[in-house]
């Protein structure tokens, strides 16, 4: 088994109001990621991801883009420790 690659991530653009978040989970979930997606400050959406590495490389490559109301600008990843507390995906407030 692969070794778990976690990430934290904030996109920009427009991000909020366009389904982003609800999106991004379903996503996530048929990857078999675990993590959260929340809106942050600035028309921001914040993300924790985590899995195999090549999976969260996949999903990384679909927040690029987004849903397809979405237009986004920026993608900041940072690393992050892997957190064994998820065995979900969930949209946070």
């Amino acid at each position: 088994m692969s070794e778990v690659k976690a990430i934290r991530c904030q996109i920009s653009g427009r991000v909020q109001g366009v389904g982003f978040r609800y999106t991004a989970r379903e996503r996530a979930t048929d990857l078999g990621l675990t993590g959260w997606v929340r809106n942050i400050s600035g028309g921001r959406v914040e993300v924790f991801a985590q899995g195999s590495e090549p999976i969260v490389q996949v999903f990384l490559t679909w927040l690029q883009d987004g849903p397809t109301a979405a237009r986004v600008e920026r993608v900041d990843e940072v690393p992050a420790l892997p957190d064994g507390r998820f065995t979900t995906f969930e949209v946070r407030p």
